[in-house]
C-alpha cells in the first residue's frame, strides 16, 4: 500500500501532485489523458472513476492528478486519497516506450531529432516532472516539431506560454529554423 507523505500544488492551479514514501514503478512513467486509455491500469482506473477527474499522470513516487476545474480541492483530495493509498507497486516493467517519444519520432533517422530529445531528457523533463508532468516529442515534420504536455502540463497555461517558448529557445540552438508546437 502507497503511504502518501505530502500532497503538492503544481503550477496548474487543476492539478495536484502526491508525493509517496515508496515507488510506485521504478522509473516506468504511466500518462492517460482519459478513462478508455487507463483501461487496464488499476490505479489510473480508479481515479478516472471520481468525478471531474480528467489527466493521471505517475512514475516513481509521484501522482499527479488533473481535474476539469469544477471540483472543489478539498472535497477531491479527500477522494482521490483512498485509491492512491491503496495501489500496490507495479512490479511489470512494461515501459510504454511511447511515454515520450512516439514510435515514428523514434523511428526518425533524422539527427537533429536524436538531439532534441537527449536535450529534452536533460534540461526540460526532469523540471516538469517536478512540476507534476512530462513532454511526449510527437514528431518532426521538415522543420516542424509537435509536442505533447501531459499531466500537469496538459492544462496548465504557462506550459503553452513560457515553458513552450524557453524549448524553443533551446532547440534553435540546434536547428534556427525550428518552429515548436504544443498539440
Amino acid at each position: 500500500m502507497a503511504k502518501i507523505k505530502e500532497i503538492e500544488r503544481t503550477p496548474n492551479p487543476d492539478a495536484m501532485r502526491f508525493v509517496l514514501a515508496e515507488p510506485l514503478t521504478n522509473g516506468t512513467t504511466r500518462s492517460f489523458e482519459n478513462a478508455a486509455e487507463a483501461e487496464g491500469d488499476e490505479l489510473a482506473s480508479a481515479l478516472f472513476a471520481i468525478d471531474n477527474v480528467i489527466n493521471v499522470y505517475y512514475v516513481d513516487k509521484y501522482v499527479t492528478v488533473t481535474q476539469d476545474g469544477k471540483a472543489v480541492w478539498s472535497e477531491l483530495l479527500r477522494k482521490l486519497a483512498p485509491p492512491i493509498r491503496e495501489a500496490e507497486p507495479d512490479n511489470h516493467e512494461e515501459d510504454d516506450s511511447e511515454v515520450h517519444v512516439s514510435k515514428e519520432a523514434q523511428e526518425s533517422d533524422d539527427p537533429r531529432l536524436q538531439e532534441i530529445n537527449r536535450m529534452l531528457d536533460e534540461q526540460v523533463r526532469p523540471y516538469l516532472l517536478a512540476d507534476g508532468g512530462g513532454l511526449k516529442v510527437l514528431g518532426l515534420e521538415s522543420n516542424r516539431l509537435k509536442v505533447h504536455y501531459q499531466g500537469a502540463c496538459g492544462t496548465c497555461p504557462t506550459a503553452t506560454t513560457g515553458t513552450l517558448y524557453a524549448i524553443e529557445s533551446m532547440v534553435k540552438r540546434i536547428d534556427p529554423e525550428i518552429q515548436v508546437v504544443s498539440v
